[in-house]
């Protein structure tokens, strides 16, 4: 789980990478490096352990001159975080420099053969022995890089992305991917940029190509790009345009990413609604519905269970891959991933795939794995996410099931024609009551350090609001290192219950809807043993705040569409608690944000 940013062109490389990594320090933060040719040929590379910053500290006053160079930011999976460890490796020789995402599996049985061919080892990375076995290959056997590092790559097992310095031709890149994102951007006068994803080149063209699993890129300046694969057979993959823009990648005035992108939600899930919602409000279109109605429609049954009314199984796609799941060829299997590379989650379709089952993605990501490799699907389209801990990818996955659910059920009538209309319309309406439940953020940062004393906290939910609990428990973990729970609020008696005292703050969610009465003796149970709550309410409502410590009062909302109203002021929540307890929001420790690994 790490960044990688390269280009070889006629600018200065130095500032193209270090930028290239800022955009991508979301990735990973354990440590950086850059490995550059310079004005005189030599090949130098800078590393330090920390965030990017370290590593611009370290390389004042060396040289950093030279227009080809490649760059990462490291999330440790082999070897501790330090600069030993950290990327570019240098092959034996110094000749070559290489940078590397993902794992090798069986890098142990390929270092023991190099060592025992004398190479000696600097790191105790899976990823250096890729540099040291590609130069042996080379020297070896009396042949060039490329060739080399088809041959390599034919002895490797795992996932990897990988770009290649090579100081004897300083005018080149090799990359090569499998299992791990990579995209190439073409830019003018024969130049090319190099990265995880489409983030740290969108500055500088919006012309970019995807590789594919098995892809290699050679990217010599002033040539066309060169696609082959690992038996030197030439691949022709398609140029995208990428529509990203640089207020999408900048913080616009917010202290943290995470706050930005908190408030960009109203307008992200327009954004995801647009041209799906006509302009009466009335009907939901998705083309993955139209084009595969029979399959979705008849297999839908394994998507929603109250409007569609059939029955559904929520999955880890980390689990999921190695329980021996009965997947039936009638099948719809939904996955969802923001990033669309998570590595779990593509190994859970080709599962689901092999069995026959129909599979349906939602991601945010234009041109990630999932969507190529997945039957048909829907983007969220809510623009890049940069803070680790999601937010506007959660709300803008949820939007997108709603209108999944919405579409199908009407197919299916399985909700009266007024009712479909009624939901829909009130969907449209979603985006005017997150901002109003934005309006809560002052109270919120009130309120926030009154719980930075807290070791653990409770959430609890009944219903639709069950996975609100959920979720703000996780926000709070991610980003407060507080230890919190979401817990269905019946439940809490079962177990929970005996945590329960002045010290332990307890959340709840008790919006009017169906359980609003059970909820309350709920949190009268929760104050019978002198626990502090803290209640999200509907506004209007005067019955919980004689229970209550504090309330934080929402719109109102039909109860299905809850859960995108409620998730606002736990987001907040955890942002404003972390804040005063001085953590760094956007990059919270031992996470990165897209987890390409196992």
């Amino acid at each position: 789980m790490c960044g990688i940013v390269g280009y070889i062109g006629t600018k200065r490389a130095y500032p193209i990478l270090i930028k290239g990594l800022q955009r991508l320090e979301y990735r990973g933060y354990d440590s950086a490096g850059v490995a550059m040719i310079s004005e005189t040929g030599n090949l130098n590379v800078y590393k330090a352990k920390g965030k990017v910053s370290d590593l611009e500290a370290f390389c004042q006053e060396k040289d950093i001159t030279g227009c080809a160079g490649i760059a990462h930011t490291r999330w440790a999976t082999h070897g501790e975080p330090n600069s030993t460890n950290a990327h570019p490796h240098y092959s034996a020789s110094g000749r070559l420099a290489l940078i590397h995402n993902g794992i090798i599996e069986n890098y142990l049985t390929l270092k023991e053969k190099l060592v025992g061919r004398g190479i000696q080892f600097k790191s105790v990375t899976d990823s250096e022995v890729l540099v040291q076995l590609v130069e042996y290959i080379m020297q070896s056997n009396g042949i060039e890089l490329l060739e080399a590092v088809q041959v390599a790559l034919h002895q490797v097992i795992g996932a990897y992305a990988i770009a290649i310095l090579d100081k004897e031709h300083p005018d080149t890149i090799i990359c090569a991917r499998q299992s791990s994102p990579l995209v190439v951007g073409l830019g003018e006068d024969g130049a090319f940029y190099l990265a995880s994803d489409a983030s740290p080149i969108a500055e500088y063209t919006d012309k970019v190509v995807y590789l594919n699993d098995g892809d290699i890129a050679v990217l010599h300046l002033g040539n066309e790009l060169k696609v082959v694969n690992m038996d030197n057979e030439t691949q022709h993959p398609k140029v995208k345009q990428i529509d990203v823009t640089l207020g999408q990648l900048e913080k616009g005035g917010y202290p943290y990413f995470m706050l930005k992108e908190i408030f960009e939600q109203p307008g992200c899930l327009r954004d995801c609604m647009r041209g799906r919602i006509n302009v009466d409000a009335d009907r939901i279109t998705l083309s993955a519905v139209i084009d595969y109605r029979e399959k979705l429609v008849s297999a839908g049954k394994q998507l929603f269970e109250s409007l569609c009314r059939i029955p559904v199984e929520v999955e880890y796609a980390s689990e999921f891959r190695y329980r021996d799941p009965v997947i039936y060829p009638d099948d719809v299997v939904v996955a969802i991933s923001q990033s669309g590379e998570t590595a779990d989650t593509l190994a859970a379709i080709e599962l689901a795939r092999k069995a026959g089952a129909f599979v349906f993605g939602v991601c945010n990501a234009i041109g990630a794995s999932i969507p190529r490799q997945t039957s048909t699907g829907v983007y969220i389209h809510v623009g890049p996410e940069i803070g680790v801990a999601s937010t506007k990818a959660f709300t803008g996955q949820v939007t997108v099931l709603s209108m999944l659910a919405l579409c199908i059920a009407n197919e299916r009538r399985t909700i009266p024609g007024d009712q479909y209309k009624e939901m829909v319309k009130e969907l449209t309406l979603i985006p005017e009551k997150m901002e109003q439940a934005l309006k809560t953020n002052e109270q919120i940062e009130r309120l926030a350090p009154i719980f930075t004393y807290a070791k653990n906290c409770l959430y609890l939910g009944r219903g639709y609001n069950y996975p609100v609990a959920l979720e703000g428990a996780l926000k709070l973990k991610e980003i407060s290192y507080i230890h919190a729970e979401g817990y269905p609020a019946a439940e809490m008696k079962h177990g929970p219950i005996a945590l329960i005292d002045s010290e332990m703050p307890v959340f709840v969610i008790a919006t009017r809807d169906r359980l609003y009465e059970k909820v309350i003796s709920n949190i009268q149970e929760v104050r019978a043993r002198g626990g502090r709550v803290t209640a999200l309410v509907t506004e209007g409502d005067t019955q919980i705040q004689k229970f209550a410590d504090h309330i934080i009062t929402l719109p109102d909302t039909l109860e299905c569409f809850q859960p995108l109203i409620a998730s606002i002021p736990l987001q907040l929540l955890a942002y404003h608690i972390a804040v005063c307890k001085g953590k760094d929001v956007d990059r919270p420790r031992n996470l990165a944000k897209s987890v390409t690994v196992e």
